[in-house]
């Protein structure tokens, strides 16, 4: 599927329709003349992969039990889709904001990963705040609500490590099982391999490119919450790939607000059809349900 390609080199009209009509039609779209450094993205892959790499033991040392997966390393098989059967085959690494919880580093094992990822994670924050501009000028809110709504939040860079898929998978058991993100907007970094996918509003699901050339956005939950549906939270998933030795690697930035924002529809999107609470509610509901907050 050709997703709607925004190029921030044209005017910032073009660019304020193109990322509105396109998170309104089909909630999906690339971004093109952005800043964020192929180079760069690839030396955090890099550095990502060596540490993947390592002797499991040496991985669990950075798992933090109370962390609920914000933090440091989730080990393979933990987290699945609201509502699947079955946990996806994946591990990942997630950074956010000290100030929200201390971030671990691997610096003994791979001393490059700490920088490589802290530098892609400044540059997909300011991207996301351009982009969350463009957000709210669109439905002729003011230009910075969307973005205040994220300064200094939890955003977060997730690392995922997709193995191959040999033999044993559990039934029915895929790389990412259909979802919806639940934050504002996601900025996912090129991906490793293909194998993303997403479902049109007639229930047919589109392979979507994921290459270096351009950074794909999607909107999350709270963001179709907050403009009352307006905004389109698409279903999406990662499938296994035909060749069973193949491994994939992506690197989404989700882009959240402060748990204290009010994600009730904006009253410029008519009667609310969606519920009133807090950023830190929805989270909390959403990280019980894909089990990573095993407290009930």
């Amino acid at each position: 599927m050709d997703l709607p390609v925004v190029d921030l080199r044209g005017t910032w009209t073009d660019v304020v329709r193109g990322v509105g009509e396109s998170l309104t039609e089909i909630g999906f779209f690339a971004v093109a003349g952005h800043d964020v450094d192929e180079d760069l993205t690839r030396a955090a892959y890099d550095a990502a992969r060596a540490f993947f790499a390592l002797p499991q033991p040496a991985k669990d040392r950075y798992h933090l039990a109370d962390a609920k997966g914000q933090r440091g390393y989730t080990g393979f098989g933990t987290e699945k889709a609201k509502d699947a059967g079955a946990a996806d085959l994946k591990e990942f690494w997630q950074v956010g904001r000290d100030v929200y919880g201390a971030n671990v580093w691997p610096d003994a094992e791979v001393p490059a990963f700490r920088r490589a990822i802290s530098a892609l994670y400044e540059r997909l924050d300011a991207l996301g705040a351009i982009l969350l501009e463009a957000c709210a000028e669109h439905i002729g809110e003011p230009r910075a609500l969307f973005r205040d709504w994220c300064t200094d939040s939890d955003t977060i860079v997730r690392v995922i490590y997709y193995p191959p898929v040999g033999a044993g998978v559990p039934a029915g058991a895929v790389r990412s099982a259909a979802h919806e993100d639940i934050n504002l907007i996601t900025l996912l970094s090129g991906a490793t391999a293909e194998g993303l996918e997403l479902l049109d509003r007639d229930g047919t699901w589109h392979a979507v490119h994921t290459g270096f050339d351009t950074i794909v956005v999607d909107a999350g939950d709270m963001l179709q919450n907050a403009t009352n549906g307006l905004y389109k939270s698409t279903t999406h998933r990662v499938v296994n790939p035909g060749d069973s030795t193949s491994d994939r690697m992506s690197m989404p930035c989700f882009i959240h607000p402060r748990k204290e924002v009010d994600l009730t529809p904006l009253r410029s999107q008519g009667i609310a059809r969606y519920p009133s609470l807090t950023a830190g509610e929805y989270l909390d509901q959403r990280l019980r349900e894909i089990g990573l907050d095993k407290k009930r």
